[in-house]
């Protein structure tokens, strides 16, 4: 396959890059484990987004909602204690990531039944006493204010709940029972402060159509509050499990992409809400956290794509997430099982890592964006691009991509390409190759993580007409980052590059 393209001087593309403004984890109690925090370092040095966003805020194991009887006269005693919410969002504030808060799953003590979800057995029921439940969310909240200061905790946003449309989250998927939780919570959000942000319904694909439409409608009716709208977003059918593993096929970019189309129709169809933010508080390609796919470089050319567009008609999009410390399921048996994260266990970066750390250097003006690449402007013309090559089909197309861009006339340039595809930067390769060790060795691992790094190639173009041709070769699923800069020669007296490549090994001279 053959693209080209010519970019006109002073060219300007709609091109709206949120990449890296919010990332999934997972539950909050899992931040307590040492690789956790290694991997959410590792991401944030690189790339850094500002937000984090996942459950588990008042489950068990954060220990927030504490409740006791007292041994002789039986008195019932309410208590909260911030202590490990206290560790979890001063190591945020290191690293410099903001929560968008999850508020869920429900404390055990506070519980109207026992059904749960996952392996950590987060509490799904509503809660037996609402007072209690809207206690518990306004003490929360007061306290992160008073620790951390009005002012930034006023720029966190708040969501209510986890995908209520799905019986596994919200018992019998009871959409009345939601609103009102919904309601009460949000009304509480604001009584603590009406500068605080609140939003839902979190839904995912399942019926939603109706629920959020109905929930516009109970929202507009009993005037609940309502800063944004929420909703989820995975690209795959039913997984066809085999043991540990669910194997996909994904949707077609653009059935995938009618979908969140038509969440902002529906929003819009409501005068009260229409051009309200949208945020994408979880998307990947599959929605189960054993699923190879997520390891691959076809799932790295696939979100590329989804990055390109999701900007178009969302505030914000989250992936889910950051890294593999994530127990949804249980404990993974292997460093690539299948999990969401952009880094393995084991501090291995996965090719999608690479897509999120190549969208977070495009910014700038857009001046190019099609189906495969998207290519900005720095000021200084100074050009940086993307371009992908998703082989969904497993055809094995490659792809010639050409793109003339308009430069400084009479100035050099150096044309840098980082390379990611199933060749050069694929450590699922290597980690098969040796074996598919379960808990690779330290000398294993190292070679796994050496794996993960793109090929870097370097073209120079010297003085010319003021435009500069770039052609890349991009083989099926790989992904091309590239840097077009002016460079100058600036070297030492009396170097010169072309006379070091000419010297050669010469016979002895006989006298």
């Amino acid at each position: 396959m053959e693209k080209k393209y010519f970019v006109e001087k002073g060219a300007m593309v709609k091109f709206r890059n949120g990449a890296d403004f919010c990332i999934g984890t997972g539950r909050m109690g899992l931040a307590l484990q040492r690789e956790y925090y290694e991997q959410l370092k590792l991401v944030q040095d690189e790339i850094g987004f500002s937000y984090i966003r996942g459950h588990g805020l008042f489950c068990d194991d954060m220990a927030i909602y504490q409740y006791r009887k007292g041994w002789k006269d039986g008195k019932v005693t309410v208590e909260y204690n911030f202590t490990y919410l206290d560790r979890v969002m001063d190591m945020y504030q290191e690293l410099h990531i903001r929560p968008f808060l999850e508020l869920g799953f429900m404390p055990k003590m506070m519980a109207s039944g026992e059904q749960s979800v996952f392996y950590w057995k987060g509490n799904v029921t509503p809660p037996k006493d609402y007072s209690a439940w809207i206690a518990l969310v306004q003490a929360t909240l007061r306290h992160l204010i008073k620790r951390y200061g009005r002012k930034e905790v006023l720029t966190w946003p708040i969501e209510v709940w986890n995908e209520p449309n799905l019986t596994s989250f919200w018992k019998d998927a009871d959409m009345k029972e939601y609103f009102k939780l919904y309601k009460v919570t949000a009304q509480a959000v604001k009584a603590v402060d009406e500068g605080l942000k609140v939003g839902g319904p979190a839904i995912c694909g399942v019926d939603d159509e109706n629920w959020l439409r109905s929930f516009l409608k109970f929202v507009k009716s009993n005037n609940a509050p309502l800063d944004f709208v929420t909703r989820h977003h995975y690209t795959s059918y039913m997984p066809q499990w085999d043991g540990h593993y669910g194997y996909i096929n994904l949707h077609e970019p653009e059935y995938a992409f009618s979908q969140l189309e038509r969440s902002r129709e529906i929003v819009d169809s409501f005068p009260e809400f229409e051009g309200m933010d949208i945020h994408i508080t979880e998307f990947n390609t599959s929605y189960i956290p054993q699923c190879p796919i997520h390891d691959t470089n076809l799932n790295a050319a696939y979100v590329a794509h989804m990055l390109s567009r999701l900007g178009d008609k969302h505030a914000s999009y989250s992936y889910w997430t950051f890294g593999d410390v994530f127990e949804e399921n249980g404990v993974a048996f292997t460093p690539f099982s299948g999990g969401f994260g952009l880094v393995a266990n084991g501090l291995i970066k996965k090719p999608t890592y690479w897509t999120f750390a190549f969208f977070k250097k495009l910014k700038g003006d857009c001046v190019h964006r099609s189906e495969e690449a998207v290519v900005v402007r720095k000021p200084g013309d100074e050009y940086r691009g993307l371009v992908w090559n998703a082989d969904g089909r497993n055809t094995g197309e490659e792809l010639d991509f050409t793109i003339a861009l308009p430069v400084k006339k009479g100035v050099p340039y150096c044309l840098l390409v980082k390379t990611v595809d199933e060749e050069c930067c694929n450590p699922l390769k290597v980690w098969h190759d040796l074996g598919e060790p379960a808990n690779p060795s330290k000398k294993e691992l190292e070679l796994i993580k050496e794996s993960a790094k793109p090929l870097l190639t370097t073209t120079r173009f010297e003085e010319g007409t003021g435009l500069v041709s770039v052609s890349l070769h991009l083989k099926k699923n790989a992904l091309q980052y590239f840097e077009l800069i002016p460079a100058a020669i600036t070297g030492d007296t009396g170097y010169s590059y072309e006379r070091t490549l000419q010297q050669v090994i010469e016979d002895p001279i006989e006298e």
